[in-house]
């Protein structure tokens, strides 16, 4: 039977949790995640979890947060002046907001503490720090397009 590899495009089911079992995304009632094996487009612990599974094949990995979304970085916590924020909006704990760097980008941050003067937000993905647990079912696997080099 043919193995997942490097450069292949999966189907999976998946139900991730953390490590105390809360579920944080699910495939459940929706199509199957598509992606290609280690083109980036999912955490690398993910990519190193499916390859080498066959189709239908179905198992429980462990992907420590060095392998999903990293660990949580100080400089990434910020202290926004409150008096800056509109008038008509009130901060609370657990928001989440876009904000916009110098060069114009624009990134999610979540409101963690609100003070008198000071809000704390916190640009980190909201699963860094964690370590995650997937079950995964192997729905289909496509071979990766095979290249030709000519001279």
């Amino acid at each position: 039977m043919q193995q997942v590899k490097k450069g292949d495009t999966v189907k999976v089911h998946y139900h991730g949790k953390l490590t105390n079992g809360t579920t944080f995304d699910s495939s459940a009632g929706r199509e199957p995640l598509e992606f290609e094996v280690g083109s980036g487009m999912v955490i690398p612990g993910f990519d190193e979890g499916v390859t080498g599974m066959t189709i239908g094949d179905k198992k429980t990995i462990h992907i420590p947060a060095d392998q999903a979304y990293g660990q949580k970085e100080e400089h990434m916590i910020m202290e926004f002046p409150r008096d800056r924020f509109p008038a008509d909006m009130v901060p609370e704990v657990g928001m989440q907001l876009n904000m916009s760097n110098g060069s114009g980008q624009n990134f999610p941050v979540v409101i963690t503490e609100v003070r008198e003067a000071v809000v704390v937000l916190d640009a980190n993905h909201p699963l860094a720090g964690e370590d995650l647990i997937f079950d995964l079912e192997l729905v289909s696997i496509n071979g990766g397009s095979s290249l030709i080099i000519t001279p």
